[in-house]
């Protein structure tokens, strides 16, 4: 028997805002609040096992580069028109030395926190 990552914990400055913006994301919903922290996840249904999100408020700034970041895949629509809902919500462009010739875009979140949309779609059963 393995483990899988059943929770992602991102320390932040506002939680209930990175939050909002993650499950506009992946269509998740608030799970669970405790204190300022926030946890989201898929709504109950199919889907298959999908890890949770934990916001913790922290304080301190970030230092340098994460060394992790999220890689996304559209479900029900091309490349171009997802980059378009995510920058509409709150996405923004940033550059992280990428030539422009990759097949994916990279974006930050509201607090800066990079992740891709890359190119291929995903069926929502995988």
């Amino acid at each position: 028997m393995a483990c899988r990552i059943s929770e992602i914990v991102i320390d932040c400055a506002d939680p209930e805002r990175l939050a909002a913006f993650w499950c506009e994301v992946l269509d998740y919903t608030v799970l669970r609040r405790d204190g300022d922290d926030i946890e989201i996840g898929p709504p109950p249904g199919p889907g298959g096992l999908r890890p949770v999100l934990v916001f913790n408020r922290s304080d301190e700034p970030r230092a340098g580069k994460p060394r992790l970041h999220f890689d996304v895949n559209a479900t029900d629509r091309d490349q171009e028109a997802e980059l378009d809902r995510l920058l509409k919500i709150g996405a923004r462009p940033a550059d992280v030395g990428q030539t422009g010739e990759e097949g994916w875009h990279v974006l930050a979140d509201p607090e800066g926190n990079e992740f891709c949309l890359l190119r291929r779609r995903l069926s929502e059963v995988r």
